[in-house]
């Protein structure tokens, strides 16, 4: 199969409609800035917002599914009715929005489309969901909304997949079992119960049947610690110490035995103090680029360019790799499915 090149580019000048029949599945991360807890919220008036861009891709595309990503704070209140207009609009991408038409206007134009008798043209069935990566394998506790649709007359029924891992689980692995604890060798005097933590424990008579959550010890805990440890990192591709970390009110970094918190690029660079790791004796210090890529579940020979601050704002802003491919195998089973199903004529 011939892969295209590339294109990088204001997605604003592309040309969709070339690829128009040619491709089944549209993926995308419309920028998240503008929505984003630690941005500045302006959400549908910030010249970020690219859902706009993101709709006329389905509708110069036209695929069969589609799939996009955004941060969790699009589902806060104040957002309400503009996620109903996303909504919408992948609903109905042909329904397009005049260039002197307010997007309010427009939105009351798409919900009189959808409660009206006649609804032809281009359609998708649209669901969404915040997902926490974490309940799909991913060291990091990281919580974004997905989007996934179905062209209309494919007639697929579709959900979100099952978690296959969790916090329970967990807690199990380390606090029933200790087998969390003998397969990284740690010390008894050092398997710390955490306060908070000790009601659920006491509320797990059984077995979890999901796997274990995967923690930030499960993701870089074989690579060398680069601040005590310099010559052994400086062999492993972007592992290398960076300085100033510090600790503060609100920003405590990453516990070693639980998921990362979220990555977070921040809108004035790489935040102080949350993509970092605190070790149980209490020093703190920044992820490597390599450590934030394990968080991200990035392969280790994938390659990263720019300055430490620039790399770890695409992390940041990245989706992990583990949770896209957990959605994106079950979309692809169901298309495949809608495939065999058309060719059988049923």
């Amino acid at each position: 199969m011939h892969w295209p090149e590339p294109v990088q580019s204001d997605v604003r000048a592309i040309n969709f409609s070339i690829h128009e029949g040619k491709i089944d599945l549209v993926t995308g991360g419309p920028p998240c800035q503008p929505f984003s807890l630690g941005g500045k919220h302006q959400g549908f008036d910030d010249n970020r917002d690219m859902w706009p861009e993101a709709v006329r891709a389905v509708r110069e595309v036209r695929p069969k599914a589609f799939i996009f990503e955004n941060v969790k704070g699009l589902t806060r209140a104040s957002f309400a009715t503009y996620l109903s207009y996303i909504t919408l609009q992948l609903r109905f991408p042909e329904q397009v929005r005049r260039k002197d038409e307010d997007w309010q206007d427009h939105l009351a134009k798409l919900e009189k489309h959808q409660t009206s008798r006649s609804r032809s043209g281009l359609k998708y069935r649209v669901v969404f969901r915040v997902l926490n990566a974490a309940d799909y394998g991913v060291p990091q506790k990281r919580e974004r909304v997905v989007f996934v649709g179905f062209r209309d007359d494919l007639d697929t029924e579709w959900s979100f997949p099952n978690p296959s891992h969790s916090a329970q689980a967990l807690l199990w692995s380390q606090y029933r079992t200790g087998e969390y604890w003998e397969r990284h060798k740690v010390a008894r005097r050092d398997r710390l119960v955490d306060e908070r933590l000790k009601g659920q424990l006491d509320q797990l008579m059984f077995a979890p049947a999901e796997m274990a959550w995967r923690t930030t010890r499960d993701a870089i805990g074989d690579l060398p610690d680069p601040e005590l440890n310099p010559k052994g990192s400086a062999v492993i591709s972007d592992h290398k110490f960076q300085a100033g970390a510090r600790a503060y009110q609100g920003h405590t970094g990453s516990a070693l035995d639980q998921p990362a918190k979220t990555l977070k690029a921040g809108v004035h660079g790489v935040p102080g103090g949350e993509n970092m790791l605190a070790h149980p004796d209490g020093r703190v210090r920044y992820f490597t680029v390599r450590e934030s890529a394990r968080l991200q579940t990035f392969p280790d020979d994938f390659v990263f360019h720019g300055s430490w601050s620039e790399t770890m704002r695409q992390l940041g802003n990245a989706v992990p790799v583990t949770l896209a491919t957990a959605i994106a195998k079950h979309v692809k089973r169901h298309l495949d499915t809608s495939t065999r199903l058309k060719e059988m004529g049923l």
